[in-house]
């Protein structure tokens, strides 16, 4: 199938995806009133797209109203596959969604020394195992999403943690398609994941959101009015900029495996102590205390300069740590006449799995066929 640019679609037929995406199973009608096209309009571009198979129809459904009931839209799912890959500096995961959005396959592994050699073979030998099971048809896997640690640099370039060092060159995008031998799209794992937040997890309720993502550093995303925001660069969300190191602590999970071996257990990577989390652990309060006036600076500008409903925090940070840190996240506010100003909720991510790698899997479908950033 080649890729998604091959297709060549009107802004209206692009519309039409994404509400049916962003949405699910749609009627005509409520196509027609999310796209914001005309009941003709409408079905003219639906009929093109079932005959070139972005669509299919799902049953019959009953309006109540008199009269014949209308057909149930909804993509077509085997239409196409994309992967989306976490390039973390103990580890890499995979997801492959299918067209409707839908995870087919995924698995996280500690591969030691993420190299690109070594990413490439680990994909191959995912890729087959998934072909193995089912999952997918090779010849419909379109697209490659890689999310990575680190933030763009102004000519372009990913200024990644030393343990990527050898992603940290020019076109990271263009370096992955020639490895990969597949176009591929390339993010920061702090916007994969807001995206993927956007798309399964708070997303399905608010449209502006802080996505907070804590791994082995500390990155995140923004979405506004639904989409997701980049910024001039890219790098929109690195909520941890405004922390001055020597005075507050980065809110890191690398913080927390160091704090924890000074306490008892001791863990290689981050990767390891989160597969082994206990919420128990003697060291859990000590972090806690060393990380609560950041989590404090950071939501307080999140919330007064973006002014959005949530702050979602995520990443790979352990649910249960993330309801145990989020009672002691203050809100700075100077009252006047005794008024607080509106703040956001500060909630954990509601979307499971590889979430940072579905993201990067939605990005050639968001970027390739529907256009969006």
């Amino acid at each position: 199938m080649g890729d998604l640019t091959s297709l060549i679609l009107t802004n209206s037929e692009r519309s039409v995806l994404n509400a049916v995406f962003s949405l699910g199973t749609l009627t005509q009608k409520a196509i027609a009133e999310q796209a914001s096209l005309s009941q003709q309009s409408t079905s003219r571009i639906c009929s093109k797209l079932f005959k070139m198979g972005l669509l299919t129809s799902h049953g019959r459904a009953d309006t109540g109203k008199r009269g014949y009931p209308t057909t149930d839209i909804k993509l077509n799912p085997d239409f196409a596959y994309t992967a989306g890959i976490t390039l973390m500096p103990d580890a890499v995961a995979l997801a492959i969604l299918d067209f409707s959005g839908t995870s087919r396959f995924e698995v996280r592994e500690r591969i030691g020394s993420v190299t690109l050699e070594k990413v490439t073979e680990w994909l191959t030998h995912s890729i087959a195992k998934a072909l193995a099971q089912g999952a997918i048809k090779s010849s419909r896997v379109v697209g490659v999403g890689l999310a990575i640690s680190g933030s763009f640099l102004e000519d372009g370039r990913f200024n990644t943690p030393y343990a990527l060092e050898e992603w940290s060159q020019p076109n990271i995008a263009q370096l992955a398609s020639k490895h990969f031998g597949i176009r591929t799209h390339a993010e920061n794992d702090g916007n994969a994941a807001a995206l993927g937040e956007c798309i399964l997890g708070v997303g399905r309720l608010v449209k502006n959101f802080a996505y907070l993502y804590i791994g082995s550093g500390v990155g995140g995303g923004v979405v506004l009015e639904g989409k997701l925001w980049r910024g001039r660069f890219g790098n929109a969300g690195e909520f941890a900029g405004g922390l001055a190191p020597s005075i507050h602590p980065f809110p890191s999970l690398d913080l927390l495996r160091q704090i924890l071996a000074q306490h008892g257990p001791y863990f290689e990577t981050v990767d390891e102590m989160c597969d082994n989390f206990d919420p128990s652990w003697p060291g859990i309060k000590d972090w806690i205390a060393r990380v609560q006036d950041s989590l404090s600076i950071i939501a307080s500008n999140a919330s007064s300069i973006l002014d959005v409903e949530i702050i979602v925090i995520g990443g790979r940070i352990p649910r249960t740590l993330t309801e145990l840190i989020i009672p002691h996240i203050a809100f700075f506010d100077t009252r006047r006449r005794g008024w607080a100003r509106p703040m956001a909720k500060i909630v954990p991510a509601q979307a499971q799995g590889e979430i940072a790698a579905y993201g990067a899997a939605l990005l050639p479908f968001r970027r390739d066929l529907m256009q969006l950033v």
